[in-house]
C-alpha cells in the first residue's frame, strides 16, 4: 500500500514544492488549498503526468468544520493517512505590535497555530496505534522567525511559528510511543510568493546580504528538509526543530 501524504497550503511556495518532490518519492499525495483551486489542480495536473497519484482537497485552516472535512475527504479517496505536512501559514504587512488590530491577530493565530492544531488532532487519530492506526509522521512548517522575533515587522507571525515549535516539541513526546514522529523546519528567508502577500515581494533579495550564505533559500531546498523527515530515512528523528535558514 502506498504511503499517503496531506500537505496543508500545498497549492503554492513551499507546500507546493513539497507536494511535487513527495510525489515523486512515491507518495500519494492530497493537496490542500484555501482559495487557489486553480493552482493546486495545476499542480495535481503536473503530478499525474509525472506519473504520480494526488487529489486537491480544499480547507481554510480558520474553520473547523472544513478541516474536518477536508480529513474525511482524504480517507474516503485515499485511505489512511501516513504522513501531514502543516505548510498552510500567513503573514501580513510589517507593523508594530502597538498598531496591531485584533482581526489581524485572530487570523495570524486561527491559521497558523490552530489549524496546525486541529489538523495535528486529526492526524494523530487516524496514524496511533492508540486508534489503531499503524503510525506516521507529522511535519511543521515553523520558521526561523520564532527565534529571530520579528520585531517591527511581524512580531505576530513570529509568536505564532514560537506556538508551532512548542506543538512540535510537546506532541513528539506525545506520541513517539504510538508510533507517530513529530518534527519542524524553521525557513529562513525563502523566496515564495508569501512575501508578495505581506506587502514586501523583493524581501527575500533585499535580506539576501544579511544570510550567511549571502542568498536566499529556495522552496525545494525546504521540501527536500520536509521529505526526508517523512521519510524512514529519518526514522529516529523526532521533536527536531530543523532550521533551513542558509546560517541566519
Amino acid at each position: 500500500m502506498p504511503a499517503i501524504a496531506l500537505i496543508t497550503g500545498g497549492s503554492r511556495g513551499i507546500g507546493a514544492a513539497t507536494a511535487l518532490l513527495a510525489a515523486q518519492a512515491g507518495y500519494v499525495v492530497a493537496v490542500n488549498y484555501a482559495t487557489r483551486s486553480d493552482a493546486a489542480d495545476a499542480l495535481v495536473q503536473q503530478i499525474r503526468a509525472q506519473g504520480g497519484t494526488a487529489i486537491a482537497v480544499q480547507a481554510d485552516m480558520a474553520i473547523e468544520s472544513q478541516v474536518m472535512a477536508m480529513f474525511s475527504a482524504v480517507d474516503a479517496q485515499l485511505g489512511p493517512l501516513t504522513a501531514l505536512v502543516n505548510s498552510a501559514g500567513v503573514v501580513d504587512v510589517a507593523c508594530r505590535v502597538d498598531a496591531m488590530d485584533i482581526t489581524r491577530l485572530k487570523r495570524m493565530f486561527d491559521i497558523n497555530v490552530i489549524g496546525s492544531m486541529l489538523c495535528a488532532r486529526e492526524a494523530v487519530k487516524r496514524m496511533s496505534s492508540v486508534y489503531g492506526g499503524a503510525g506516521g509522521s507529522i511535519v511543521n512548517v515553523s520558521s526561523a522567525a520564532s527565534r529571530l522575533g520579528g520585531a517591527g515587522q511581524y512580531v505576530d507571525y513570529a509568536a505564532s511559528k514560537g506556538a508551532i515549535d512548542t506543538l512540535t516539541i510537546g506532541l513528539a513526546k506525545e506520541v513517539a510511543a504510538e508510533g507517530i514522529r513529530v518534527n519542524a523546519v524553521r525557513p529562513g528567508i525563502i523566496d515564495t510568493d508569501i512575501h508578495a502577500s505581506g506587502g514586501q515581494p523583493d524581501r527575500a533579495r533585499l535580506l539576501a546580504p544579511t544570510v550567511p550564505m549571502q542568498r536566499p533559500g529556495s522552496a525545494l531546498e525546504v521540501a527536500q528538509t520536509i521529505v526526508w523527515l517523512m521519510s524512514d530515512q529519518a526514522s529516529y528523528v523526532t521533536g527536531a526543530l530543523l532550521d533551513v535558514a542558509g546560517g541566519r
